[in-house]
């Protein structure tokens, strides 16, 4: 049997059980009908907290469809509110893009706010618009742990983020085979407004942390200067859905690379604990 945690970050919602002991063995199918949110728990995506050989522990995230391979900037945070849940007090782990290490800034009210290091994010590709897409399409392409497109709006709300995103994700010749998650970005006041389209969700989420970070990083690149700046750092404040996370990086002058010493903060919460699951 199998014991979840329910986890939110910023609106991100994660099943997570604790596998260190190697029990876990999820298919698919089992995967899918867990984070149905009709006919199973409901999520957008599960993760297993496992050992490393060299670190403190590995993630290992799987979307709602199943499939994996990639990182989730919320998943990661939440997955270091599990293992402090679980007693852990050290969080440098590998991830599907490489290693990662996160602080817990803040732990009250059942809330922790949590600081993670993300990768460095290489060149960021800027397109005129995208072959294959019927949908205005400006924007640009970069990695931040999963591909991303970042489209800059006027008016983030007027958008219906899940046509358009859908249409670019599986249309745009560019961003093929793979795809890309597609956030529209609106900067007003100081802060980024951020809608993203998930694909392995395949929908709008709440918000997407590894999003988050690639529109802050297209933000600079476009010129959109931030609210704070400090020592070569600069912080942006992004809303999503509900929450305001923040992303700081060093813009970078080194060739392939855009961003160097990037860390995302924001919440990380603990929702329930999950009868256990029989597989």
């Amino acid at each position: 049997m199998v014991k979840f945690y329910k986890y939110q970050g910023a609106g991100n919602d994660f099943l997570i059980a604790d596998n260190r002991d190697g029990s876990v063995n999820l298919s698919k199918e089992q995967i899918v009908s867990l984070c149905d949110r009709r006919y199973g728990v409901g999520a957008d995506g599960l993760m297993l907290l496992e050992n490393s050989d060299v670190h403190d522990f590995r993630m290992v995230y799987y979307n709602s469809d199943g499939s994996g391979g990639m990182m989730c900037g919320n998943g990661g945070r939440c997955i270091v509110a599990f293992a402090a849940d679980m007693g852990m007090t050290r969080f440098d782990f590998e991830a599907a893009d490489g290693f990662h290490t996160a602080q817990i800034l803040d732990d009250g009210d059942g809330v922790k706010t949590v600081r993670l290091k993300m990768k460095d994010v290489s060149e960021v590709l800027a397109y005129s618009a995208l072959s294959g897409v019927s949908v205005p399409s400006e924007g640009c392409f970069l990695d931040t742990g999963t591909r991303h497109y970042v489209r800059f709006v006027d008016d983030v709300e007027a958008y219906d983020i899940v046509s358009e995103g859908r249409e670019i994700r599986y249309g745009a010749e560019e961003l093929q085979p793979v795809g890309a998650n597609v956030n529209y970005v609106e900067a007003k006041e100081g802060v980024l407004y951020v809608r993203t389209y998930e694909k392995g969700v395949e929908d709008e989420t709440f918000a997407c942390g590894t999003g988050i970070v690639a529109s802050s990083v297209a933000a600079y690149v476009r010129g959109i200067r931030p609210s704070h700046a400090s020592g070569g750092s600069v912080k942006y404040d992004v809303r999503a859905k509900r929450d305001v996370l923040a992303v700081d990086f060093v813009p970078s002058d080194r060739e392939g690379v855009a961003a160097e010493d990037v860390w995302l903060t924001g919440p990380a919460a603990f929702v329930a604990e999950i009868l256990p699951f029989v597989g």
